[in-house]
């Protein structure tokens, strides 16, 4: 008897990037569509989806904010990555043409994207939309005579959408960085509070084979040299960071959370380096260890 697909959420409509990226990573999913990412989270915490895929960071736009708070306040780990080469189609309702054009609805990341296509069709405005493929979505179903979407070829399939004019974004090394992301749960290891600094990994359940990157978020302590003491804890061992970001911490104003992440799996001058760290910060929080991209 065949296992039935997992369930996994994202963000926006199905056909969005987000969609493409999960059956890349999870070959035969379900994918569950989701509003807003708040509610993609509190999926894979209440159990209702086994994961979900969410953009993380853009190689143009950067960090997803949101997402990284979001990855602080829930219990998930991360495990995979994946990078996905975002290209941008006007997408319009079958029999619509270019020069009947007056406006394109997107999601303001995209529409961004593109301004060399605004610029060299200076009759037609952009406006922003809550998703890429809702966008699309939104004008099939209408049938709206003048007006496109910006979205991915996934999505003009999805809708039967008719792609007017492919590969519109302005960079051509347009890539979107996705995680994989589960449940922690007290089954993969001991308590969360005891995750962040441990002799033993606590999430050794759920550290997928090959696994060579791990992501953090850390707070320093307010003293003289607390980030320096920080990041000697990596430098000490010869490990390689990839990201450093800050992000301010929700509800305390003017204090921040440092995002890290570094190219070592579950080893022990890993261990030790989070040992440590977690001594000289106020808290450690591991988000994930994974394969790299």
């Amino acid at each position: 008897m065949k296992a039935a697909p997992i369930k996994v959420a994202i963000q926006g409509e199905l056909g969005s990037f987000s969609h493409e990226a999960a059956e890349r990573m999870l070959p035969r999913c379900t994918v569950v569509p989701c509003a807003r990412s708040a509610e993609v989270f509190d999926r894979v915490q209440r159990g209702s989806v086994a994961a979900a895929v969410i953009p993380i960071e853009n190689s143009l736009a950067g960090t997803v904010a949101e997402h990284s708070d979001l990855l602080l306040a829930h219990d998930v780990f991360i495990q995979g990555e994946f990078l996905l080469r975002i290209v941008h189609n006007v997408i319009a309702a079958p029999g619509v043409k270019l020069n009947a054009l007056r406006k394109v609805l997107s999601h303001p990341v995209a529409l961004d994207q593109c301004r060399d296509f605004f610029r060299h069709h200076p009759r037609i405005d952009p406006v922003p939309f809550y998703d890429t493929a809702g966008s699309v979505k939104h004008v099939v179903a209408h049938r709206l005579p003048d007006a496109a979407a910006i979205a991915s070829r996934h999505a003009a399939r999805e809708y039967s959408g008719r792609i007017l004019q492919a590969g519109i974004e302005d960079d051509k090394r347009n890539v979107t960085r996705f995680f994989l992301i589960r449940k922690w749960t007290e089954k993969a290891g001991t308590a969360r509070k005891k995750r962040s600094v441990a002799a033993a990994s606590p999430y050794q359940r759920l550290i997928p084979r090959g696994a060579n990157k791990t992501s953090i978020a850390f707070k320093v302590k307010n003293v003289p040299g607390a980030l320096f003491k920080s990041l000697s804890v990596f430098a000490l061992r010869d490990i390689s960071l990839s990201k450093i970001e800050s992000r301010p911490m929700r509800g305390r104003p003017w204090e921040y959370v440092f995002y890290v992440d570094f190219l070592r799996g579950d080893d022990d001058p890993a261990r030790n380096a989070l040992r440590h760290l977690g001594e000289v910060a106020e808290f450690v929080k591991v988000l994930g260890i994974y394969r790299a991209a």
